[in-house]
């Protein structure tokens, strides 16, 4: 079998930050596949089930509800490794050009108060496995490395 693209990455290296992991082409239409790294793999503790699952609900709520992105999203979920999350766009994009939505997005995960979309028995396979104060915590670490992002978080090793 031929390895996969995400495998051939140098995860020995690699930062959290946002890349661009794949871009796909369909009927002349682009599809961006982005890397919401969170975590430095095989370094960091990996982001525990509750929040990891938490940050999907509430994210995924708000790109879907959002004017300028709703249109655009086609999936944002966990990363099976727990270090992030993959967000696939309908668009041509580079990691560049997501730091705004990416950093909005986890600013709302971060400051969000109320009930998580989607937790209870009948809306969810698994409603029990939420924690928004660890959901909001891992959004808040995560926004201190968006707001001093460099060129090494932006582009894959």
């Amino acid at each position: 079998m031929n390895q996969i693209t995400s495998f051939t990455i140098d995860h020995t290296k690699l930062k959290p930050g946002i890349y661009i992991s794949r871009k796909d082409i369909f009927n002349n239409s682009t599809f961006t596949t982005v890397d919401i790294r969170m975590k430095a793999p095989n370094i960091e503790p990996v982001i525990n089930t509750a929040e990891i699952h938490t940050i999907e609900h509430i994210g995924a709520t708000l790109l879907r509800n959002n004017k300028v992105w709703k249109e655009k999203t086609l999936y944002f979920g966990p990363m099976g490794c727990r270090t992030g999350f993959y967000l696939i766009l309908a668009g041509d994009y580079e990691s560049r050009d997501l730091i705004d939505l990416i950093s909005w997005l986890f600013s709302e995960i971060a400051n969000f108060n109320g009930d998580v979309a989607g937790a209870t028995e009948k809306e969810c396979g698994n409603y029990q496995d939420h924690s928004l104060s660890m959901a909001k915590y891992e959004s808040n670490r995560y926004l201190k490395i968006l707001s001093n992002i460099k060129e090494e978080n932006l582009v894959y090793p």
